[in-house]
């Protein structure tokens, strides 16, 4: 079954872009993230991309480094992260997508990372910090265990290059908004319509937005040129404004997906 392709389509058909939410597996404690997931699920989110967590996230900004932080430091894996997925599974076909650096798919290797992945349920991986110059192998592998490659997009990536991108790429293309790492921010980049539509010159291929959406209005514009919207760090703060308070942490992402998606 290819989720992500059914998902994209479905939503077409309905007229609406997919929402597109980013977690940190296992932030603050497995128990919490699982219930995170389930709740984000049941309020409207398309697409879950959860966040592997990692030491050296290198294209975070400080909200999602520290979500990695307070998951590592409360025991979570690469293996628990699998576990978690596979706890999601349970309850909910959505398209799942690991957020992810290449080390921790180089330690495991590969073939064995790939074939994990694809067993726990995950549909797709977004490796941050592995150019498609370098991703044969796990492309290859990819598709022999059908799972997918999610690439990055720049502001800055000329045309010839994203067309290079999306022969790597399956299941959809990821363009970051503005240059720099990930949070919230005030507006939108002013060449973001201009960069989409030279995506779309270049590759039919699903195109999501992220990278420091975090108000309904910016939801509905980057809707409105995109076939997703990516929202990470506005939900990410509403778990590190809440530790301690697992409801506290739910009622404050429920009220949050209610204000973006209104």
């Amino acid at each position: 079954m290819d989720r992500i392709a059914e998902t994209f389509e479905r939503n077409k058909q309905n007229g609406k872009p997919c929402f597109v939410a980013y977690v940190c597996a296992g932030d603050p404690d497995f128990e919490t993230s699982l219930e995170v997931c389930r709740t984000l699920l049941e309020r409207g989110v398309d697409v879950l991309e959860l966040g592997v967590p990692f030491s050296d996230p290198l294209a975070d900004g400080l909200t999602n480094q520290l979500a990695a932080q307070r998951a590592l430091e409360n025991g979570m894996t690469s293996d628990r992260v699998f576990a978690l997925v596979e706890r999601i599974r349970e309850f909910s076909q959505a398209p799942i997508v690991l957020y992810t650096y290449y080390n921790l798919v180089f330690a495991r290797g590969e073939e064995a990372y790939v074939r994990r992945a694809r067993e726990a349920g995950a549909d797709g991986l977004l490796t941050l910090d592995l150019p498609p110059e370098e991703a044969e192998g796990l492309v290859r592998l990819s598709r022999e265990n059908g799972l997918k490659n999610i690439f990055i997009i720049a502001p800055t990536t000329p045309e010839d290059r994203v067309r290079r991108i999306a022969e790597s790429a399956d299941g959809f293309l990821y363009y970051v908004s503005r240059e720099g790492v990930t949070g919230v921010r005030a507006d939108l980049a002013d060449t973001l319509a201009s960069g989409v539509a030279a995506i779309r010159r270049a590759t039919p291929m699903p195109l999501v937005v992220g990278f420091g959406i975090s108000t309904a209005s910016q939801v509905r514009d980057v809707g409105a040129l995109a076939d997703g919207v990516v929202v990470g760090s506005a939900l990410v703060n509403c778990i590190k404004d809440n530790l301690g308070d697992r409801e506290a942490i739910l009622a404050a992402l429920r009220n949050k997906m209610d204000e973006l998606l209104a």
